[in-house]
C-alpha cells in the first residue's frame, strides 16, 4: 500500500474527527477494476463500529473450511 494523505485534513466517515489526529485507518474499494477511497476512520474502533451501525458484516465474510 503506498503512502496517503499526508497534507489533507479528512474527517473521520464514522464520528466526523481529524483522522489525523488519531492512528487513521484508510479503507478502498474495487470499482471498474481500480480502487477507490470508501473511508477513512480515525482508528479501528471507528472502524469497527461504523461497520456493525451500517450492518456491513452481514454476508460480507469469507467462508473458511473448519481445519
Amino acid at each position: 500500500m503506498s503512502a496517503r494523505r499526508t497534507t489533507e485534513v479528512t474527517d473521520c466517515t464514522y464520528c466526523g474527527c481529524r483522522v489525523e489526529a488519531h492512528d487513521p485507518v484508510y479503507v478502498e474499494k474495487r470499482e471498474d477494476g481500480e480502487r477507490v477511497p470508501a473511508g477513512q476512520f480515525c482508528n479501528y474502533a471507528c472502524l469497527v463500529a461504523h461497520v456493525e451501525r451500517e450492518g456491513l458484516r452481514e454476508g460480507a465474510t469469507c467462508e473458511l473450511d473448519a481445519v
